[in-house]
Parts: C-alpha cells; sequence; structure tokens
C-alpha cells in the first residue's frame, strides 16, 4: 500500500514539475530576479521532449507500482498521463518535436516580456538621475 501511495505522490509531483517547465517562466514575470530558477527546469522539458529521453521519474514511478503489486506502464509520464488528455492517439516523435517548440516559445516568450520591462526606464528610476 505504501508503495501505491508513494508512486501516487510521484506522479502529483511529476505534474508539478510538468506544469513548472512549461509556465514556471510566469514566476519571473512577478519577480524577474528569480530568472535563474525555472531555466533548468524548460531546459530539462525541452530536453526530454527533443530527445525523447524518458524522465528519471517515470521509471522510478513504474518501480513503485511494482512494487505495490500493480502492473507498470509502457513509454514516459507524458504519454501515458497527459496525451490522453490531450491527443486520443500515442505520443510520436512529431508530437513530442511540437511540445518541446510548445515548451520553448512560452518561456521565450515570457522572458523577453520581462527584458522589455526591466530594460524600460521606469518614472522612479528616471527621478533617480
Amino acid at each position: 500500500m505504501w508503495y501505491r501511495l508513494l508512486a501516487d505522490l510521484l506522479v502529483l509531483l511529476h505534474f508539478a514539475f510538468v506544469l513548472f517547465v512549461v509556465l514556471g517562466g510566469m514566476v519571473v514575470l512577478r519577480h524577474p530576479r528569480l530568472a535563474w530558477v525555472p531555466l533548468p527546469a524548460a531546459a530539462w522539458g525541452a530536453t526530454i521532449e527533443f530527445t525523447g529521453w524518458i524522465c528519471p521519474l517515470t521509471p522510478w514511478e513504474q518501480s513503485l507500482r511494482r512494487l505495490g503489486g500493480q502492473a507498470g506502464y509502457a513509454g514516459g509520464f507524458v504519454e501515458h498521463y497527459l496525451l490522453p488528455l490531450l491527443y486520443p492517439s500515442g505520443l510520436t516523435a512529431s508530437r513530442q518535436l511540437v511540445l518541446g517548440i510548445f515548451v520553448v516559445a512560452v518561456n521565450v516568450v515570457i522572458y523577453l516580456a520581462v527584458l522589455r520591462r526591466t530594460a524600460r526606464p521606469t518614472a522612479k528610476s528616471k527621478a533617480r538621475l
């Protein structure tokens, strides 16, 4: 039972990380000094999608499920949990490429907005001059 619970908690953690990969750059909109935090996550997520690798959390979850008496599953986390929500069929190389490009594009747009905002002098900074 504990293994199943740990596997379920790992799925929640994995899902939260996937959301952070895609939307973590939004933290930077509010706190530009934290720009370094979401970048490695976005790079990791894009690398996983571009290369077709399996995230290490997936085999760990599958191992916990087997230890808990459940069957594991083939493929990766995105393919098993997220793609059924987004696509009716399985994960293909072209879909992985699109997912990777989406992660990069979302983060590029967010970081460009932050750069524009921080590069523009504000009324406060003009008053200091």
